[in-house]
């Protein structure tokens, strides 16, 4: 809840006041470089974000220099420093408010004597205590006890590895800012349509990562969150959000192989498998088949076992006769299917291209094979040395084809999300001016 008092005056404490009607909007600069760190806050600050955090890989990165740098760079803004400190409270406290922090960061999953030295220390160097209930079993009774141990703010923060799983932190919020007399910071992918919703589940401070600091333009995007926390409203954005089970189409039809390969620790798309079509781009769950060279009963059965938005994924052995042409394709575009995967060979191509349907192939040929009916459908197949299973999710264009495996594939959904959006920042900074080298830090960064 909002709390009715304030907190003190000291060191790195100027402008600190939760009580104030209007929410704070905290820039969460999670990079590991500090100079865009610094080039992105600069953008965010003018287009109204209060509070300024170093981010907890900005701070590994670059040590408390990235808060000493913010902080002469920003002498009248408060920073926040993520330091997720778990054990020498006393001792990082005191090195982060020295730097110039106005806030510091101790984890609700230290030891209560960790967090009350830190609410000490935080005391004594003049500067304010959050305690961050990321991960916490319990957070509501966490929260409490952190407010008796001496904290100033809870924060309620949903991991970055759990945003991509698709969940979110607004029923935590709403259930701890009841529980507390402190106020309390959100985190946790909160963007233009959510920032709002964060106010009204309970929070004073609304911290906002990836829909700002990802933004070519950090300016607008943090005038944007401004405007929709100032006056409740939702505004609709196609980035920085995470889809779940329901909405994952959705998000694989923005993203491609290659965003989805970066996601995926540079896994390789399917080997030989190539587009007929040029530009073609698909995705669905797969509906598969096991048949021989040049059998086409089972695929053209399978169609009929295919829901609408699924991708036929055919094991035909990668080899000739085909086992696929127009009129399957035909059949498969009347029943509403994504697309077409086969390890194996198609003919009537330039047909087939001419109904703009989605088909992979490893070959193509002209002559057909017999409809013997050998094979099975809807069972594990091995295609180019990779396994793909009825459900598995499928996403081919012109780079290939890639196998989600359907356990994973929200997350690599979300994650492959994440690469597209960090991409738009990069690009508009080689817009200004860099090049490559230079916004990827090659440098620095290389391998020693």
């Amino acid at each position: 809840m909002t709390p009715e008092t304030t907190p003190g005056t000291g060191p790195g404490a100027e402008g600190c006041d939760p009580g104030r009607e209007r929410p704070i909007v905290q820039v969460a600069l999670d990079f590991v470089d500090l100079p865009r760190a610094v080039e992105v806050a600069r953008e965010a600050v003018a287009g109204g974000a209060d509070w300024i955090e170093a981010g907890t890989p900005l701070i590994k990165a670059e040590g408390l220099n990235a808060v000493r740098t913010l902080k002469a760079e920003f002498p009248d803004t408060i920073i926040v420093a993520d330091m997720k400190t778990m054990d020498a409270g006393r001792t990082e406290v005191e090195y982060a408010a020295k730097a110039g922090a106005g806030v510091v960061g101790v984890l609700g999953a230290a030891s209560d004597s960790t967090i009350r030295e830190c609410a000490e220390a935080a005391r004594t160097y003049g500067c304010k205590l959050i305690v961050d209930m990321i991960e916490v079993a319990d957070p509501v009774a966490r929260a409490r006890r952190a407010q008796e141990l001496g904290a100033d703010y809870i924060g309620i923060h949903t991991a970055i590895d759990q945003q991509m799983r698709g969940e979110a932190p607004f029923e935590t919020l709403r259930a701890v800012a009841e529980a507390v007399d402190l106020p309390v910071s959100v985190a946790g992918g909160i963007n233009s349509e959510t920032a709002a919703a964060a106010v009204d589940a309970g929070a004073a401070v609304v911290v906002v990562g990836g829909a700002i600091i990802k933004s070519a333009d950090a300016a607008a995007a943090a005038a944007e969150i401004r405007r929709a926390v100032d006056e409740r409203v939702c505004i609709e954005t196609t980035l920085y959000k995470r889809v779940g089970a329901d909405d994952i189409r959705a998000a694989l039809e923005k993203v491609s192989t290659a965003n989805l390969s970066d996601a995926w620790h540079r896994q390789p798309s399917l080997p030989g498998i190539r587009p007929l079509l040029p530009g073609a781009h698909m995705c669905g769950p797969a509906v598969t088949v096991r048949t021989y060279a040049g059998d086409w009963a089972k695929p053209v059965k399978a169609i009929d076992v295919c829901r609408p938005g699924d991708v036929l994924v055919v094991d035909a052995c990668d080899a000739t006769p085909a086992m696929w042409g127009e009129l399957a394709t035909h059949s498969a575009m009347v029943k509403g299917l994504a697309g077409l995967v086969v390890w194996g060979a198609i003919r009537d191509t330039p047909e087939i291209a001419r109904l703009r349907f989605p088909a992979f192939s490893s070959k193509v040929c002209a002559n057909a094979g017999e409809p013997k009916g050998l094979g099975e459908i809807n069972v594990p197949v091995t295609i180019a040395g990779q396994t793909v299973r009825p459900g598995d999710w499928i996403v081919g264009d012109d780079d290939g084809v890639m196998v989600l495996p359907r356990e994973q594939a929200v997350e690599l959904a979300n994650r492959a999300m994440d690469v597209l959006e960090k991409e738009n920042r990069l690009r508009g900074e080689i817009d200004a001016g860099k090049t490559l080298a230079e916004v990827a830090y090659l440098q620095k960064w290389e391998k020693r």
